[in-house]
C-alpha cells in the first residue's frame, strides 16, 4: 500500500510538471511561493493586523497561530519525519525553486498560511477572509508546482495548520471571555 501511495504521488507531482507547468503559469506560482519564504506574507499582515485597534486580535491570534504552526512544523515534524524532497527521489523531477534546506514533510509555507488564514477567515469579514483563505490554497498548490512538496506533505500542512488555528482560536475566544 505505501509503495502504491508514493506511486501514485510521484505521478501526480510528474502530470503537474508535464501538463500544467507553462510559461504563464511559472512565474506566478513562483512569486507566490517566495511570498510565503520564512512565513514572510502572512506575518506581514498579522502584523498590519495589529495596527487598528479593532483588528488587533486577528493579528495577535494569527501570530500565536504562526508560531505554533512553525514550532510544530518546521522545527519538530520535518526533524522527525525527515522525509527527502521529492526532486530528491523521483527520476525527471524538478524543482523550479532550486534546492530546499530543510525536510519535505510537511509543507511549512503551507503550515504557515493555513495557520494564519484561517484565523483571519474566522475573525474577519468575509469580504476579505475569503480571498486570504483562496491564497493559502493557492500557496499550498504553489509548492506542488515548483515540486519541492509531495501531495501528501501539503495536506500535511493544510491540516496542521488548520488544527493549530482553530485551537488557537478557540483558546483565545475563551481567555478573552474570561477577561471581560
Amino acid at each position: 500500500m505505501e509503495i502504491f501511495l508514493i506511486a501514485m504521488e510521484a505521478d501526480i507531482l510528474l502530470w503537474i510538471q508535464n501538463n500544467i507547468r507553462n510559461d504563464v503559469l511559472t512565474p506566478i506560482f513562483k512569486f507566490v511561493t517566495t511570498l510565503g519564504n520564512a512565513g514572510m506574507i502572512w506575518i506581514v499582515l498579522s502584523v498590519g493586523l495589529l495596527i487598528p485597534k479593532k483588528t488587533r486580535r486577528v493579528g495577535v491570534l494569527a501570530l500565536v497561530s504562526l508560531s505554533f504552526s512553525a514550532l510544530i512544523d518546521n522545527v519538530i515534524l520535518k526533524n522527525v519525519v525527515a522525509r527527502t524532497r521529492p526532486y530528491d527521489v523521483i527520476e525527471g523531477l524538478t524543482s523550479l525553486v532550486g534546492s530546499q534546506k530543510d525536510y519535505s514533510f510537511p509543507s511549512g509555507h503551507t503550515g504557515s498560511a493555513f495557520a494564519a488564514a484561517v484565523v483571519m477567515f474566522r475573525e474577519l469579514p468575509k469580504k476579505l477572509g475569503i480571498p486570504i483563505l483562496v491564497f493559502a490554497c493557492l500557496m499550498g498548490l504553489s509548492r506542488l508546482y515548483v515540486g519541492v512538496h509531495y501531495p501528501s506533505d501539503v495536506l500535511g500542512g493544510v491540516l496542521i495548520g488548520t488544527g493549530v488555528a482553530l485551537l488557537t482560536h478557540w483558546f483565545g475566544t475563551v481567555w478573552i471571555e474570561q477577561k471581560v
